[in-house]
């Protein structure tokens, strides 16, 4: 169906590709938006953050050519991709969708060649859906691969959600493994070192990170100085917050800060910088945000 006249005016309304916030001329970065400053806006209304769906777990590529991020419709998760070709983004299109399984919270290794997500999909890819595991495919000539479970070292009997690499491929991701019936939604921030080509067992971060509330959703940065990750904390602005810690002269993460300028009454979550560090990109209540990472440095 060919667009009508007013719908073409009404699509470059919402996805400007020409001039940014201080009237300079944009490049096509980051869909060709207009960049925020220091207040969180809505990325890419209509394209993106969309009225009829619920959106979270965004991320850039390495090299700003693809994004991904995860979409949810009648409870069915999925991950959906955007590309620059030929100095153009390409439509959203599904890059992950099952009929039985659900696809989410997609984060790509640093030399862009894995992309990592979650799914309570079986072992076997056939059997029932089962808890949820992280997961991973393989970039390819002919394209990407079948998925790739990212093993016991990672995944429990549990869930595991969200995941976060350092420069050096050490993985940070949440996690219940290990709690009862009683405390299964204590979710803890755990880390993994990745040496020889393969996960080494998850260390559970300690308590300037950790608490006996939710902790979850986690983005450290790539030198690993700094992480920002959502909680449910009594004190929080809304059920779920974001929160952010760095770490000390010894190595140790202090205690986190409650990232108050981006927390509302709304839940904040799916926190991710991109990798030149300038914006920091969230997930508002089923809407994907955005603002200036320099925010970051007030909380030092």
């Amino acid at each position: 169906m060919k667009l009508s006249i007013y719908a073409c005016f009404l699509s470059l309304a919402l996805h400007p590709m020409t001039y940014g916030q201080e009237g300079k001329k944009e490049s096509t970065k980051y869909l060709g938006e207009v960049q925020p400053g220091l207040t969180a806006k809505l990325f890419a209304p209509g394209l993106v953050s969309m009225d009829n769906r619920y959106e979270f777990g965004s991320t850039f590529s390495p090299d700003g050519k693809e994004f991904y991020y995860a979409t949810e419709i009648n409870d069915k998760p999925e991950i959906w991709v955007i590309r620059l070709v030929n100095n153009s983004w390409t439509t959203p299109e599904k890059l992950m969708t099952h009929e039985k399984y659900g696809y989410n919270d997609p984060f790509l290794s640093h030399d862009g060649k894995r992309l990592f997500f979650i799914s309570d999909r079986a072992l076997d890819g056939k059997g029932d859906k089962k808890d949820i595991d992280i997961w991973y495919i393989e970039r390819t000539k002919p394209g990407w691969s079948e998925p790739i479970n990212a093993g016991r070292e990672i995944n429990t009997d549990k869930n595991e959600y969200y995941i976060s690499f350092t420069n050096k491929g050490t993985i940070y991701f949440a996690s219940n493994g290990g709690t009862t019936a009683e405390n299964d939604k204590d979710f803890d921030i755990r880390s993994a070192e990745f040496i020889k080509g393969k996960f080494q067992p998850s260390k559970k971060l300690g308590p300037g990170i950790n608490t006996k509330n939710y902790e979850g959703d986690v983005y450290i940065s790539p030198d690993e100085s700094y992480i920002i990750y959502c909680s449910e904390r009594p004190n929080n602005k809304g059920k779920g917050d974001l929160y952010i810690s760095f770490k000390d002269g010894k190595g140790e993460w202090i205690p986190s800060k409650h990232l108050e300028s981006v927390s509302t009454e709304a839940y904040e979550f799916c926190p991710f910088v991109t990798s030149d560090q300038k914006f920091l990109f969230f997930t508002r209540s089923g809407d994907i945000y955005w603002v200036s990472a320099e925010i970051i440095e007030g909380y030092r």
